[in-house]
């Protein structure tokens, strides 16, 4: 019912021994605020104090053997895999603070004498760049200070070095502008995940679901209707968020209050643990896209299903799939499409240094408008491009093992290519 490469990230590797011709070593930084982090620093043998360096991160997927990196070696660059703090656990991902991350790996490169970096932006990657990127070139006054759910970020104390490119590969428009598009709106209670308004059931023949593998087809109007009331459960998710916030928050105000000390014990009690207290949200049925099952919405030679299961229709009910559990924080900063400010539509506009978005046609979760034609357009830079590879699948990875590397290295080819032009080695 899964997919497999994607649950065990068999994909986001090195598909080839790079032995020969580069060294990879680790790096372990405290950021600012303590936070660990733990990346490779892959650099070619030819080059081994390279100008121009590489750098892929992702919000939680383990990227520091990222499927790139042979290419640009080859081609004499470094590469970093930058992994940040919530890498394979997102519960309380703050896209906030991974900036802070990702400032850290960029002053490290720096002071290992990379002139130039080049900020690879795969998959939720594109839209963590983009919102670095975007907060990089402020004056630190002008950054963001608080975190949708209010906490502090120190954005504006924080030494942030602009990238000199930016590449979207395979990228989507933000992970809250994914769940804006996958949570399942026929969710009547949030605390009863199985009751259903069947008017809103994209998996209900009479709103147009077909069995599977059949296309489905489903009307303009249910389309329409569908999309605000995903929406509106976006919206509801949010409030829940704050209402949690914020009874913390009050719970605070009285243990630090001048009548704290005239409560019982009991009372006392009560209120401290309320303060200490962190809930978590769960958050039910996120695997409900209508172009999973209707090819006819951004059409793309795409298959059937989603890049996590080829059966949405029963993966939904499961306990796998997109921001199922969260700490409120995480929820507004990371997958809410409402209130995330790692939203591809709101920083690509700050983005005015040389970029490149490379759309995976076969993709089943990023879309040619939805996505990839949306970052093109919002880009703020001049020097830009839209590539198009027909056969490519998420992960550029062979659709049959017969084929080997062949998408990933064609791709390459021209990537590198790319970036030599404008980055030489």
């Amino acid at each position: 019912m899964f997919s497999k490469s994607y649950w065990r990230g068999t994909k986001i590797c090195l598909r080839e021994s790079v032995d020969g011709y580069a060294v990879g070593r680790p790096v372990a930084l405290n950021a600012p605020d303590t936070a660990r982090l733990r990346g490779i620093y892959w650099t070619p043998k030819s080059n081994p104090s390279p100008k121009v360096a590489v750098i892929a991160s992702h919000p939680r997927v383990d990227f520091s053997e990222h499927h790139a990196f042979p290419g640009y070696l080859k081609a004499g660059y470094a590469c970093l895999g930058a992994n940040p703090r919530y890498v394979n656990n997102d519960l309380d991902c703050i896209h906030e603070k991974i900036l802070v991350d990702i400032a850290t790996y960029m002053v490290w490169l720096k002071q290992q004498g990379v002139e130039k970096i080049i900020l690879l932006g795969n998959s939720g990657g594109g839209s963590l760049f983009s919102f670095y990127q975007q907060q990089a070139v402020l004056p630190p006054s002008r950054r963001i200070t608080l975190t949708p759910g209010g906490k502090r970020t120190y954005l504006e104390k924080t030494e942030m070095p602009p990238g000199d490119a930016l590449i979207y590969m395979a990228a989507h428009i933000g992970q809250g502008l994914i769940i804006n598009e996958v949570i399942d709106p026929s969710v009547v209670d949030e605390q009863d995940p199985l009751k259903t308004d069947p008017e809103l059931d994209m998996y209900d023949p009479r709103n147009g679901f077909a069995p599977p593998p059949e296309w489905s087809r489903y009307s303009p109007e249910f389309v329409t209707r569908f999309r605000a009331a995903q929406l509106a459960r976006v919206r509801r998710l949010d409030a829940i968020a704050h209402d949690m916030l914020n009874d913390g928050e009050a719970a605070g105000a009285v243990c630090t209050g001048p009548d704290f000390a005239n409560l019982s014990a009991d009372m006392q009690r009560h209120f401290v643990r309320r303060e200490l207290h962190q809930p978590i949200m769960v958050i039910h049925r996120t695997l409900a896209n209508l172009h999973y099952t209707d090819n006819s919405l951004d059409p793309s030679p795409r298959g059937y299903g989603s890049l996590i299961s080829p059966r949405p229709d029963l993966a939904n009910f499961q306990r796998f799939g997109f921001a199922r559990v969260m700490s409120p924080d995480g929820w507004l900063s990371t997958w809410s499409g409402l209130s995330s400010n790692a939203s591809v539509p709101k920083t690509a506009g700050s983005v005015t240094v040389p970029a490149l978005v490379i759309h995976a046609a076969r993709d089943l979760d990023i879309y040619p408008i939805t996505h990839s034609r949306t970052i093109y357009e919002a880009l703020g830079a001049s020097d830009k491009a839209l590539w198009d590879i027909p056969d490519a699948l998420h992960y550029f990875d062979p659709a049959t093992p017969d084929e080997g590397n062949r998408t990933l290295d064609g791709v390459m080819a021209r990537l590198t290519e790319w970036t030599a032009e404008r980055f030489p080695v």
